[in-house]
């Protein structure tokens, strides 16, 4: 009996925001790609004045799984995530991730996602307010601002989304290709709301996958009041234009 042969694991990359990551991105590099080392990565960094892009090339000029978008400044989450859309896309890449490069999304939870993906969601979310999910090293106001604010915007917004803010996610192309990325008009935290807003109203397949979200090791948070604002500003906009 010939034994089955199982099918190639599909194109996936992996687009990791950076601006002031310079003590991260080598373990970035290095740990990110040890549980699905058929995957890429794609660093999208703002010009970080570190030196986060310089060392980036330099490991880049090492292994040919990683890449490197070098923008002219600090232009914001959702633009970073749209032209790594768009770089993928362009080279046909089959699943896309976003993941933080401060390891509060944890590279081994990578095979599972990929393996919903594979057996028909659309979007597989990293989520953290599903039973098993969580939060490591959180204060309770902070744990309080982020289950607030995904009720927030489920309720405003309709959708059943436990993690609606959850930036730990697995696009298939097909997801990408279906919303209208040029219409996107959020750049910060409320990036996140929109796009899984626009899955769902598409009739996309999104599903939930517990992760522990470990509060970030190196570095300070980039989250503040303006952020949080715009998120809330964006949540009615949203709604609005149904």
């Amino acid at each position: 009996m010939v034994p089955a042969v199982s099918p190639p694991p599909p194109r996936t990359l992996i687009i990791v925001p950076t601006y002031n990551e310079r003590e991260n991105v080598e373990d970035v590099a290095r740990h990110f790609l040890a549980p699905v080392p058929y995957a890429h990565i794609l660093v999208v960094d703002d010009n970080s004045p570190d030196g986060t892009g310089e060392l980036l090339d330099q490991l880049a000029a090492k292994d040919d799984r990683l890449h490197v978008m070098h923008r002219a400044g600090k232009l914001g989450l959702g633009t970073a995530y749209l032209e790594g859309f768009a770089w993928g896309l362009a080279r046909n890449y089959e699943l896309l991730f976003e993941m933080d490069a401060d390891f509060s999304h944890d590279p081994t939870y990578l095979p599972g996602m990929v393996d919903l993906a594979i057996r028909g969601a659309d979007v597989v979310v990293g989520s953290r307010w599903v039973a098993g999910g969580g939060t490591r090293n959180w204060g309770l106001g902070r744990r309080i601002i982020s289950r607030g604010g995904s009720f927030y915007a489920r309720t405003v917004l309709g959708v059943k989304v436990r993690d609606v803010t959850a930036g730990f996610i697995c696009w298939r192309r097909k997801a990408l290709e279906t919303i209208d990325l040029g219409s996107i008009t959020s750049n910060g935290y409320s990036f996140q709301i929109e796009m899984k807003y626009r899955a769902i109203s598409a009739g996309l397949r999104l599903v939930e996958t517990p992760i522990v979200f470990v509060d970030r090791r190196v570095g300070q948070s980039k989250m503040s009041g303006s952020i949080v604002s715009e998120a809330m500003r964006m949540v009615w906009k949203l709604r609005w234009k149904g």
